[in-house]
């Protein structure tokens, strides 16, 4: 068989019992060139590596007639991405290994040294190649041989091109046999990094922007960590004192579905993206943040991390554990239009290809055996409702736009530190109902939170998915904590500290893209300084009736800045007790954080200069959110029982104190609080 393609035939002979497989392979017009190529080819497939391109030794190259992409043999690393008349959509001054690859972070069991690995093949394998697709394989094997120096993951990257696309797939899938050392992963992502042509850079409808160029960058002042750089000799005059930082471009998991770049003002106006139609293989849930893109021009796929989250979400595995998981596939798609002036629509065109995507989903033509397709998937529908008795009198109600979800067993809300297992989530409709559709074969336990009210859900039922299943679950009830009827509140339970007073950056240390964007001023640098520069001597103080949660309610409880130093702050709620609600027995405070970096708020009640505290959250979390620009990271709960003998009638005061100073980042947002009085026996209200 003979395909012809782009001026060249390119065809691959299988050395086999009885098999000859045509493959992409390019090949010299001239016979004596033909004749030495079949030498070679022949050659190469007794002795490995494959030689598939004499003119490129150990590369792999295919080629729909649309995009062609190339690979090291054995490797796997994506070396060029050729479109539209140009090359080499990566930056050719990068070396091979540094355009395209799947790297890990991991260090050993009980070593806490990390240690950065870009993973690659050993061996290459031709999986299928016929006139609608092909599918190619770089895979490796771990072996006790290398001891400690490799991660211990059997691997194998696979790629697929098919007749008629606009751009490629590819998948990882891990594996752990028996007797593999222990290790603990904290990342796995595959990073892609572009020719400098790619200048416009789009995360969604509202998040695109001109980038400034790596040379601004290098050139700038790093600021308060290496990530973040104040641009100070920039090429364009628009970009001067703008900070660059990648955590500015960071999405949750459920909005991380394309991103990409753009040559605007190039001479070939093409788009490059990359789209995950599921974010099954991710860790952490719907709302974990992450990286997209990013100035380099480089865009990332990441699969699990511990960005906004911590140490304790990465995976850990005892010597001997077994593992087995595919990330991916992922759609790394190509547009073009016809002038730079319709750039944008490259966008919008992007867009539209992730629904199709979307739609697809789970694919049909992949072709290993460990991902599952469509027909051996299950599904779980159901009613979600919800039943709080000081909130209505008609017993439960639907629990409208809830997520739900499935993930490995645990306690309640314990997927927001999973990493190991898939996860599917979806969020019921109107009514409650919820259809949880291609779910891959296992155990599970179902979750759910709700927004407007604390807490998580868990059905204590274990789910078991079979092939083709199809459960259907009797009406679920959640019911959250409370203890009695609300006394006041701040803020709005949903596990984001978004709602709160987001104070405007320092005029020097701006981010263009936000400057008008009040739903994303959140992302802005250094913000967690500003509060030093609003309470330079005194702490905040929020007055129940008085104060309004969006105006006097800092986004996050962090440090007070003093020259060099940092020092714990203490902020008061001032609310009062009328005599005629003044009841007897435990009131009780709901504390719900939306993050916490190396924090510990401790609770006071009428006396701060107490010794001991009435609560104290103790020493906890390391999601890093404030420094990362995060709205939120891992959520926490503590419900606080208060004895009526603390209080007195009239005014009262809660004492919040950030404990912890070690650094400008450390502290804690708040979710929501809750001060609920004792319930009258017998009743229940609705307020």
């Amino acid at each position: 068989m003979a395909c012809k393609m782009r001026k060249q035939v390119f065809f691959l002979w299988w050395f086999g019992m009885a098999a000859q497989l045509c493959f992409l392979l390019g090949v010299s017009s001239k016979k004596t060139s033909f004749r030495r190529n079949i030498r070679e080819i022949n050659s190469s497939l007794i002795h490995f590596p494959f030689t598939v391109n004499t003119r490129h030794h150990k590369q792999v190259v295919i080629d729909n007639g649309i995009v062609s992409v190339k690979l090291a043999n054995p490797k796997g690393y994506v070396i060029g991405i050729s479109y539209s008349g140009i090359d080499n959509l990566l930056d050719t001054k990068l070396r091979e290994n540094n355009r395209g690859y799947v790297d890990v972070v991991w260090n050993k069991t009980g070593k806490e040294a990390n240690t950065f690995q870009r993973v690659h093949g050993t061996r290459f394998s031709v999986i299928k190649a016929d006139e609608e697709m092909v599918e190619v394989s770089f895979s490796r094997r771990w072996t006790s041989s290398t001891g400690g120096s490799s991660v211990p993951i059997n691997m194998d990257i696979r790629y697929i091109l098919r007749k008629g696309d606009s751009g490629f797939y590819s998948y990882v899938i891990f594996n752990r046999l028996p007797g593999f050392l222990g290790v603990k992963i904290s990342q796995i992502r595959s990073v892609f990094k572009l020719h400098q042509r790619f200048r416009y850079m789009a995360i969604s409808d509202t998040r695109q922007r001109y980038m400034p160029t790596t040379k601004d960058r290098s050139t700038g002042k790093t600021l308060a960590y290496p990530e973040a750089v104040r641009i100070t000799h920039p090429s364009n005059p628009q970009f001067m004192g703008e900070v660059d930082d990648k955590y500015q471009y960071s999405s949750e998991n459920k909005d991380n579905t394309v991103h990409g770049w753009i040559t605007k003002n190039s001479k070939a106006t093409v788009g490059i993206w990359t789209i995950t139609p599921s974010d099954e293989f991710r860790n952490c849930g719907p709302i974990k943040q992450d990286l997209t893109s990013h100035l380099g021009p480089t865009f990332l796929n990441m699969f699990i991390s511990t960005h906004y989250a911590g140490k304790n979400v990465a995976m850990s595995f005892g010597e001997g554990e077994t593992y087995k998981k595919v990330f991916g596939p992922l759609y790394t798609y190509l547009n073009s239009a016809s002038s730079s002036a319709q750039y944008r629509s490259l966008w919008s065109d992007a867009a539209r290809q992730r629904s199709k995507e979307v739609k697809s989903w789970p694919y049909v033509f992949p072709l290993s055996k460990d991902f599952i397709p469509p027909n051996q998937r299950g599904t779980v529908t159901g009613w979600l409702k919800i039943q709080d008795r000081f909130v209505t009198r008609e017993g439960s109600q639907p629990a409208a736009n809830a997520y739900i979800g499935l993930a490995l067993p645990g306690d309640a809300g314990s997927w927001q530190e999973e990493s190991k297992g898939y996860q599917f989530w979806t969020r019921t409709d109107g009514n409650g109902h919820f259809a949880i559709k291609n779910i891959v074969p296992g155990n599970y336990n179902l979750y759910a939170w709700v927004h407007g009210f604390i807490g998580d859900y868990k059905y204590e039922a274990m789910i078991t998915i079979t092939p083709g299943c199809a459960i259907t679950l009797d009406s679920l009830v959640y019911i959250p904590p409370r203890n009695g009827p609300t006394l006041w509140e701040i803020g709005i339970p949903d596990r984001s500290a978004a709602e709160f007073y987001i104070p405007y950056p320092h005029p020097k240390l701006c981010n263009n893209l936000y400057v008008n964007d009040d739903k994303e001023k959140f992302r802005q640098y250094g913000l967690w300084a500003r509060y030093s520069d609003l309470y330079p001597h005194n702490d905040l103080v929020y007055t129940v009736g008085v104060s309004d949660y969006r105006k006097d309610w800092f986004f996050a409880h962090v440090s007070r800045s003093i020259g060099n130093t940092y020092q714990p702050t203490t902020w008061k709620i001032i609310f009062e007790i009328q005599n005629n609600t003044f009841r007897g027995g435990d009131y009780t405070l709901q504390l719900a954080l939306a993050s916490a970096s190396g924090a510990e708020v401790q609770v006071r009640l009428n006396d701060p200069s107490a010794y001991s505290p009435l609560f104290t959250t103790g020493l906890i979390g390391d999601d890093n959110a404030i420094a990362r620009h995060g709205s939120h990271g891992l959520y926490w709960l503590y419900t606080i029982h208060i004895p009526s003998s603390h209080l007195v009638k009239g005014k009262n005061t809660i004492y919040l104190r950030q404990a912890r100073a070690a650094n400008p980042f450390v502290g804690v947002m708040y979710d929501y609080i809750r001060l609920e009085s004792p319930a009258p026996l017998g009743a229940s209200l609705c307020i």
